[in-house]
């Protein structure tokens, strides 16, 4: 729908009913089709009517074309709804007495109204009030529309970005706004209290996400019952940079609501399109020194410092490195509809304001397939590696969020820029490796590698396998429900260091059962229970089996 049409949507029927002039007014059918929305009036005194009606009217008669044909009302009411009419008005009394039954079902049918006017109705009353009333609607409307654009307009004058649109807005359509990237995540946001940014309904609890996906947009929300979210798509283009929504609580969204959000997101595009154009520039050379940082070539550990601080960084304090690196995906010729933009573009920008959000002062830089992260280590009791993963959950959106899988590795804690190269290749190590050991979507700390980095670093496939048949046997081979049952009772039992009564208790095996089974390992494998270097064997074959592409 354009906006044109979106300004004139006028009142709705219910609404003329509190109307002076319709007072004592009866709706004897359609009562589902109160919500229509009257924009013009008409009156009917000629029988052939139809080629003059014209949607959201308001038909005003006193049955005189009917008269002598009133069973021909029936299919007229299916006629007029077909034309999009807003509701018939009759008068009875002088041409017609009653409105047969069958007239009354099919306005029920069809959802479209039928009132009856009190006998001391006049038809000019009528008519004047209610173009009178839609025209002062329309006039509010245009006046509230040119208020919204003014202070708009102003926002951008003044250089403001989102958070001045945002602050603008909530007074002129007396609701929270907020604007968010096309997956939801809010990016600034006004008159939006505690409760409904913590309402499940509106938002992902875990990631503060809005879920853009259970709402509809534009002037399509104004199809849902009791209508309190609206949101409009950010273009620039053929670009989708995000929504910008409306929430009430005290009032229904109605048609200009939704015309102002409109007009909102056209000045949005125009402040993220600015922004981005300043961002890129900036990210460009940023990502050039944090490159050259990463790979040990700024020099002295001072003048890195000193550099860094020149960018808003702070690498002058106990950090850590994180690397996010995407997993790959087929090419694909043509991009799926709202993902225009290159998809390690959005990753990066989404880890930039997750990062930002705890850390301002952190470095953060997106390349063809990774995001690299160098954020400040101290003040984290158990490390930052909760802190990193809630950040993971947040920029993956919880499922809601529709980005590419990704695998992340941590470093260790450095103190100083001369150390942060080796933490950038332990947290790429990490990622790496925690990819083989997890799978799609893992977090995996460096010092949490243990052996696996060992492996990690054996550069042929093939040797692991050869390795791993040698020290397994039969146990290397995966499929058969006994063979696996097996390798995991063998896993279980080593790794409580021969224990058998605390494996019988986690397997949920009897004693005996276990010492069976003990017996007929060993006569596959050796005698690893007496053995401490083919126990160390058998471990090792058991991470490498646990390695994911071996």
């Amino acid at each position: 729908m354009s906006a044109s049409s979106t300004l004139a949507r006028g009142l709705s029927v219910a609404d003329a009913l509190e109307l002076s002039s319709l007072a004592g007014t009866r709706v004897v059918a359609g009562q589902s089709g109160m919500g229509r929305a009257i924009q013009r009036l008409n009156v009917m005194e000629v029988p052939d009517i139809l080629p003059w009606v014209k949607p959201d009217e308001l038909l005003l008669t006193t049955g005189y074309p009917l008269r002598d044909h009133p069973s021909g009302m029936a299919a007229l009411v299916g006629d007029l709804a077909d034309r999009g009419l807003a509701a018939l008005a009759i008068k009875l009394g002088r041409y017609m007495d009653e409105l047969p039954g069958e007239v009354l079902r099919a306005a029920d049918e069809a959802g479209l109204p039928i009132l009856l006017l009190p006998e001391g109705v006049a038809f000019d009353d009528v008519l004047n009030q209610l173009l009178t009333d839609i025209l002062n609607r329309q006039t509010a409307t245009l006046v509230r529309s040119e208020e919204v654009h003014r202070v708009l307009v102003n926002v951008v004058l003044a250089g403001g970005g989102l958070a001045a649109i945002t602050n603008e807005l909530p007074a002129l359509l007396r609701g929270g706004v907020m604007v968010t990237t096309p997956d939801g995540r809010v990016l600034a946001r006004s008159g939006l209290d505690e409760a409904t940014v913590g309402d499940p309904r509106y938002f992902e609890l875990t990631s503060g996400r809005f879920q853009v996906e259970r709402f509809k947009h534009g002037i399509r929300a104004l199809d849902d019952v009791g209508p309190r979210v609206a949101q409009v798509p950010i273009l620039a283009g053929s670009l989708d940079h995000g929504r910008i929504v409306l929430i009430t609580h005290e009032r229904h969204i109605d048609p200009s609501d939704v015309h102002l959000l409109e007009r909102a997101a056209a000045t949005a595009a125009l402040v993220i399109t600015r922004d981005l154009a300043v961002a890129a520039v900036e990210s460009k050379y940023q990502g050039d020194f944090l490159r050259d940082l990463l790979a040990g070539r700024v020099g002295d550990p001072e003048h890195a410092v000193r550099h860094c601080a020149t960018l808003g960084w702070d690498v002058d304090r106990p950090m850590v490195v994180v690397v996010a690196e995407m997993d790959t995906e087929p090419a694909s010729p043509m991009p799926a509809v709202g993902d225009l933009r290159p998809a390690h573009e959005r990753f990066a920008n989404a880890w930039t304001m997750v990062v930002r959000e705890r850390d301002p002062r952190a470095a953060v830089a997106g390349y063809s397939q990774e995001v690299v992260v160098v954020m400040g280590a101290a003040g984290y009791a158990d490390g930052p590696g909760r802190l990193v993963r809630t950040m993971v959950s947040q920029v993956s959106g919880d499922g809601g969020g529709g980005r590419r899988a990704f695998a992340t590795g941590i470093s260790r804690v450095v103190a100083g820029p001369d150390q942060i190269p080796a933490a950038y290749e332990q947290a790429r190590q990490a990622a790496r490796v925690g990819r083989q050991m997890y799978g799609v979507g893992a977090v995996a700390d460096f010092d949490d590698l243990g052996v696996y980095r060992l492996i990690s670093l054996v550069p042929e496939g093939a040797e692991l396998k050869a390795f791993m048949a040698e020290t397994l046997g039969d146990l290397a081979v995966s499929g058969d429900a006994e063979t696996d049952d097996l390798r995991a009772t063998l896993e279980v039992l080593l790794d409580n260091n021969l224990n058998v009564a605390e494996t019988a208790r986690l397997l949920h095996f009897h004693y005996n059962t276990l010492r069976y089974r003990i017996g007929k390992l060993e006569r596959m494998l050796g005698p690893f229970t007496t053995d401490p270097h083919l126990r160390l064997n058998l471990m090792v074959a058991l991470r490498v089996v646990r390695m994911r592409g071996l």
